[in-house]
């Protein structure tokens, strides 16, 4: 039996192929994300949506806080005596996470009420050294 392709040999312009098959990827439209702008164009917009345009916002700089957060358990482990300046350190918040056996005297700007608490129940304090809202009424 003939495969089909030597049925064709030597009868047509195109062995049985067609114009532009092969030729590279003619046939297919190009490859890869090829002709996405052109004459894939819908297969892009039903396939691939939110493809063009913006996504998502950036703040203004200026608005941005952006917090050096430490969690308990490390601060036990940098801990050397009874007190540590989380501050001097440059560390902003500090974070409840882990366990603490020490009773320290933690000074730091903000800390998260969980944090507070079992630093307190530890036998220890937390001095919270940027405290001074500025919208706080009095």
């Amino acid at each position: 039996m003939v495969s089909r392709t030597n049925k064709f040999r030597g009868r047509s312009r195109y062995h049985g192929r067609g114009k532009k098959a092969g030729r590279g990827a003619g046939k297919r439209g190009g490859r890869g994300n090829a002709g996405i702008n052109k004459h894939r164009v819908m297969a892009r917009i039903k396939y691939m949506p939110g493809h063009w345009g913006m996504h998502g916002f950036n703040r203004d700089p200026s608005l941005r806080v952006i917090n050096v957060s430490i969690n308990l358990q490390q601060v036990e482990e940098m801990a050397d005596g009874k007190s540590i300046n989380l501050t001097e350190l440059g560390f902003d918040k500090l974070l409840g996470k882990g366990k603490i056996n020490k009773a320290l005297n933690i000074t730091v700007n903000e800390a998260s009420s969980l944090a507070v608490k079992k630093v307190e129940a530890a036998g220890g304090s937390v001095n919270l050294a940027g405290s001074d809202d500025e919208w706080e009424e009095e």
